[in-house]
């Protein structure tokens, strides 16, 4: 049996939810793929770090991470170093990443993932900026390494966007896509539809931890941005910042106008669009819309996500993600883990 050893930079609600999945899949790995996951090194911001080439109890860094209690006694050099120099530090084979996502510069993810990639790992990661921002870079140095430099979960959680276009649709002109990218407002916007205020929208998403305790990411049409970007950079192969997205976010929308289209048996709903003609990217857009029930978007509700891609062979392929959570981003991680070892 092939064991395969990582080093996991972040353990906030993402990453445990990686270390949940890698105990439950434990017997899968074995049985299918041959593999025994060990992890050898644990990052985070708030629970201090920890390493141990012989593998770290992930059970009980969880249960430590949830109590609040420092990782340092799981492990085996006390003195571990912080930020990069840890991923120098950890005995693995494949790094994960998912610190929170900085809309400007896409660090400090993108020198945790060039560390990894430099020191020879694999590098995955869920973070947006980091695909936005340090793309072209990161892409480069995992082919010059004979690397794979993976993201699937920087977008709509663990559904299959880059990979489909990665592997199965060989030959297809990408054209356009539109969508609804940000689960967050297209929850506020049912709410709202529904009688709350905007107060009580964004205190109920905050509730049941949904949005931050500054939403402004989410309403002011950022998060939805940055996904854009992150499409167009990789999927169009034309580089682009959230800043470069013409944003609206739902800030400015009243109770009045829902109510308005609701009566009209229409729907407001935060779109993303972005089309291009051959190497020119004609438009990128995050704005509110007033949907009718023709759209594919008028029925997608709560937070899920919905993205139709436009193509010169499949005018209308859509991907449609339900509800997801931290365990849905934790798979695109542990698929990419995978693709990684297998070269797909």
């Amino acid at each position: 049996m092939r064991t395969i050893t990582l080093c996991l930079i972040g353990f906030g609600n993402v990453g445990r939810a990686f270390a949940r999945l890698l105990l439950r899949k434990e017997k899968t790995l074995a049985q299918e793929f041959d593999l025994h996951i060990l992890v050898t090194g644990i990052l985070t911001a708030r629970h201090g770090r920890a390493i141990d080439s012989g593998g770290i109890n992930l059970t009980r860094a969880l249960e430590m991470a949830e109590d609040g209690l420092p990782l340092t006694a799981l492990s085996a050099d006390p003195e571990a170093p912080d930020g990069p120099a840890f991923v120098y530090a950890c005995p693995a084979q494949v790094l994960l990443e998912n610190t929170p996502v900085n809309h400007n510069t896409g660090h400090p993810a993108i020198a945790y993932l060039r560390a990894g990639l430099e020191k020879g790992m694999h590098a995955i990661t869920a973070n947006k900026g980091a695909v936005v921002f340090g793309y072209s870079q990161l892409r480069a140095l995992a082919e010059e390494r004979g690397r794979r430099f993976l993201f699937e979960s920087a977008v709509m959680d663990g559904a299959p966007i880059f990979s489909l276009f990665r592997g199965p649709l060989p030959a297809i002109e990408l054209r356009g896509f539109h969508g609804i990218l940000n689960s967050c407002t297209n929850l506020l916007l049912e709410q709202m539809e529904n009688g709350r205020s905007y107060a009580e929208a964004i205190a109920y998403a905050q509730s049941i931890g949904i949005t931050e305790t500054d939403p402004s990411a989410d309403v002011d049409g950022w998060d939805a941005a940055i996904k854009v970007a992150a499409l167009s950079t990789v999927l169009f192969g034309i580089p682009l910042t959230p800043q470069q997205v013409e944003r609206q976010g739902i800030r400015e929308l009243t109770a009045e106008q829902l109510r308005e289209a609701h009566q009209a048996g229409k729907r407001w709903k935060l779109v993303c669009s972005a089309e291009r003609r051959g190497g020119q990217l004609l438009h990128a857009r995050v704005a509110p819309q007033c949907i009718g029930p023709e759209s594919p978007l008028f029925s997608v509700q709560g937070t899920s996500s919905f993205v139709q891609f436009h193509s010169d062979v499949l005018p209308g392929l859509g991907i449609l993600e339900s509800n997801p959570g931290p365990e849905t981003t934790a798979y695109g991680l542990l698929a990419d883990l995978l693709n990684a070892l297998r070269g797909a």
